[in-house]
């Protein structure tokens, strides 16, 4: 007698998800959700500094996701495109909490920043959290995110030469905190 091995699909594809969570199936809703929440937690929490803020907005960009889902035409990344609206999100709520403002000077400092091979992450995102909020929304931005100046404007509904001001002072801030750790670890301070 002769077997036959059944196959079965362990793994849909994400298209195949995404075409039935168009549809309201929760189960493939609860599969993209659970494939996609914990990097979409961590582009929350690049802009929001407390992590049950973060959740309440990734919580809030899922729902516009699942709500807007027809939207979505195959044409890009799905998670390029929840990414989208998980900072959008973010922005909303910064701006609702009035945690965002930004200085209208226009002065362009051009010094780059080194961050340290060493320096933990969690380290690094402390320091970008102790930014005020126009420096750090403008840094993650343009720096982890990789919008460019006219995006950032159009988004955060401010000048190109505000994006690029708020980004050089943002540089500038985290440059001096990473050279006064450096001198404490030194003993130097």
């Amino acid at each position: 007698m002769k077997r036959v091995l059944k196959v079965i699909q362990l793994h849909n594809s994400e298209e195949k998800l995404i075409k039935k969570a168009q549809k309201n199936d929760r189960v493939a809703q609860q599969a993209l959700y659970t494939t996609h929440a914990p990097k979409m937690l961590s582009v929350c929490r690049y802009y929001v500094k407390d992590i049950h803020y973060a959740e309440d907005v990734m919580i809030t960009g899922f729902a516009k996701v699942f709500k807007n889902l027809n939207h979505f035409r195959f044409d890009g990344s799905f998670e390029g495109w929840v990414r989208k609206i998980m900072v959008r999100e973010a922005i909303s709520f910064l701006r609702t909490h009035k945690q965002m403002e930004f200085s209208e000077d226009n002065l362009v400092v051009s010094e780059g920043v080194s961050y340290e091979s060493e320096m933990s992450t969690e380290m690094l995102q402390l320091l970008i959290d102790g930014l005020p909020g126009g420096y750090k929304a403008v840094f993650v931005m343009y720096a982890v995110e990789g919008y460019s100046h006219k995006e950032i404007a159009t988004l955060l509904q401010i000048s190109e030469g505000t994006s690029k001001s708020q980004l050089s002072k943002a540089r500038k801030l985290l440059k001096q905190q990473l050279e006064l750790l450096k001198k404490r670890e030194n003993g130097t301070v």
